[in-house]
Formats: C-alpha cells, sequence, structure tokens
C-alpha cells in the first residue's frame, strides 16, 4: 500500500512532463515574427527617441524586426488599454513613463486595462530623468525664487502649461504651488508639443518637462531653463539648479519603464529584459540619451516591480490629497 501513492504521483507526473515540455518548446524559437513597442507618447519625446534607439538593437541580436508604435492620448491611457488587449506573448510591449506605468493607476482606477499590477508584468526601468522648469524669455526672472515672488504679485495671472490634467508635469505645477504657497493657473494640453509651442510664443508663462522636449524652443531662443526637478550629473544640465535649492522638499524623478502582458511566458521576460539592457548599455545609445538629459538604467524585471510598486503608492497618495481628478 505505501508503494501506491508514490506510483501514481510518478503517473501523474508522467503524464503531464509532455505538456510542460511542449510549453518550453512552443517558445524556444521566440521570436518567430516582429515584434512590437507601443509608445504612450507622440513622436519626438524622449521616451520615443530612446525607444527608436533600442528597437534596431534589439533587431540586430533577436533576428526579428523591432516596430515602434505611438498610441498617443490621455496621459497614456491609450496605449496602455491597447496593450491590455493583446496577447501575453511578448509580441507587444509598453514602453511608458512613471505617469504611464503608475500615476494613471490612480487617476484612472476602475477603467479597464489600468491596473498595472494585474493587467502587466513588469520588463525592466530602462532610464530616469528629472524635468525641466522652462519660462518663456519675457517672464522678467532669472530664477526659481524670483519666479516665486513674481508669481505671488500676481495671484491667479500666470499660468502654466502642461502635456494633460494628471501627467506629471501637471503634478509637478501643482506641488510648486503648494510648496511655493503662489497661486498660478494650470492650462493642459493634448502633448507636451502644442504646451510648448504656446510657451515659445508666451500665452502661458511657465512648463515643467523633459529636456529633450524644451530643447528645440531653448536652441530657438524662445524659452530658458531655471531649474531641474531633481539633482543631476547629466551633461546636458550641468550648471541647472535643482528646485530643492528654493524649495527643499521639491524633488521629482521622472522615469520610463517597459511592461508586458500579465501571463507572458517567463523565458520569454528573461529573453525580452536582456536585449533591452544590451541595447540599453551600448555607448551609442547612452551618448545619445545623455545628449537629451537621460540617463539609462536597465534593470531585471523584479527590480522594476518592486521599484514600480512604490510609486503606484506614492502617486497615489499625491493624486488623493491634491483631490485631482479626470472625466
Amino acid at each position: 500500500m505505501s508503494g501506491f501513492p508514490t506510483r501514481r504521483l510518478f503517473l501523474c507526473g508522467a503524464a503531464v512532463f509532455p505538456f510542460i515540455a511542449a510549453s518550453t518548446f512552443a517558445w524556444a524559437d521566440f521570436p518567430s515574427r516582429p515584434i512590437r513597442i507601443i509608445v504612450s507618447f507622440p513622436p519626438g519625446g524622449g521616451i520615443d527617441i530612446l525607444a527608436r534607439l533600442m528597437a534596431p538593437k534589439m533587431s540586430e541580436r533577436l533576428g526579428q524586426t523591432v516596430i515602434v508604435e505611438n498610441r498617443a492620448g490621455a496621459n497614456g491611457l491609450i496605449a496602455t488599454q491597447s496593450v491590455s488587449q493583446a496577447d501575453a506573448d511578448g509580441y507587444t510591449m509598453l514602453c511608458g513613463t512613471l505617469g504611464t506605468l503608475s500615476v494613471n493607476q490612480s487617476l484612472y482606477a476602475g477603467r479597464p486595462g489600468t491596473d498595472m499590477e494585474k493587467d502587466f508584468m513588469p520588463l525592466s526601468h530602462i532610464a530616469s530623468l528629472p524635468l525641466t522648469l522652462a519660462v518663456h524669455n519675457s517672464v522678467p526672472v532669472k530664477s526659481v525664487k524670483e519666479l516665486i515672488e513674481y508669481a505671488k504679485a500676481r495671484p491667479g495671472q500666470v499660468l502654466f502649461g502642461s502635456s494633460g490634467i494628471g501627467g506629471l508635469p501637471h503634478l509637478c505645477g501643482e506641488l510648486f504651488n503648494a510648496q511655493a504657497g503662489i497661486k498660478t493657473v494650470h492650462v493642459p494640453y493634448r502633448g507636451s508639443s502644442p504646451c510648448f509651442t504656446d510657451l515659445a510664443s508666451g500665452r502661458v508663462q511657465f512648463v515643467f518637462d523633459a529636456y529633450a522636449i524644451a530643447l528645440p524652443f531653448i536652441q530657438n531662443g524662445n524659452i530658458r531653463l531655471l531649474a531641474t526637478t531633481e539633482p543631476t550629473k547629466l551633461k546636458a544640465l550641468a550648471g541647472v539648479p535643482p528646485m530643492k535649492d528654493t524649495l527643499p522638499d521639491f524633488n521629482v524623478t521622472n522615469w520610463y519603464g517597459m511592461v508586458v502582458r500579465k501571463g507572458t511566458p517567463p523565458a520569454v521576460v528573461s529573453r525580452l529584459n536582456e536585449e533591452v539592457i544590451h541595447a540599453l548599455r551600448l555607448p551609442d545609445v547612452t551618448e545619445r540619451a545623455d545628449a537629451l538629459g537621460i540617463e539609462v538604467v536597465g534593470t531585471t524585471p523584479e527590480q522594476f516591480g518592486a521599484f514600480q510598486h512604490k510609486e503606484i503608492v506614492r502617486w497615489a497618495e499625491v493624486i488623493r490629497n491634491a483631490k485631482i481628478k479626470v472625466e
């Protein structure tokens, strides 16, 4: 009698083994067709540029074309919901920002495809970057302190633009209002490009956003930088003081990450992670990123998952306290 359970377990194991082996074999030739990276913002921004730098490098080693597709709108919600409906096979990756991959879970709570820890699996934290505080040249200030004084003398008259309600640029502006004790008015746009177009023409007075987006307008002489949202050693931002020099509690880091659908086979996640990190470490990628004010990272899925969870919790509290809502 004592041998029966052992024999039964052996037979069950023998029956299951072919299915396990078949499952492993099914992914042995991954990838067997093109892979898509869905970017949650329009072309031209830092996240889009980084994805397009990585894609051909990944293609070389994977032996398949890696295509970058932009699906902008609703602070990345359109891209997120699109990828949440894709097959869990690793052929569709989502490349998003802090807003896409952490803030939106609270901002759009309850909507399909917005629960990052239920609907997706972490792949890698790919980059970190400060935002920059840019002002139009007509604003007669040369520092954050002077901007605060300027705004205090004009309550409700100074306008700040952002890429949309609830995005990190918007949250930075509201944080600035709260910590500086000023009242500036938020003007939301559908993306960073139209926002900077209006900043360059003087329709809004200041904007928090990525250096890569601000750079062409700085080069045209329409705007200038006052600060970064965190201390940074990036060469492109050398000499630009951090916000915390004026407001000690102001420290905000934007970041980019990549995720895949929940249920993607571990072997596929591992392979994609390996190729993402390899691409990020290549000198031409890191040098171009540095010139855009972006610091490449590259982590394991486990490391990124732990980091992402902390960010989800942090920004949920900010949104709750600021009573930010989207219709």
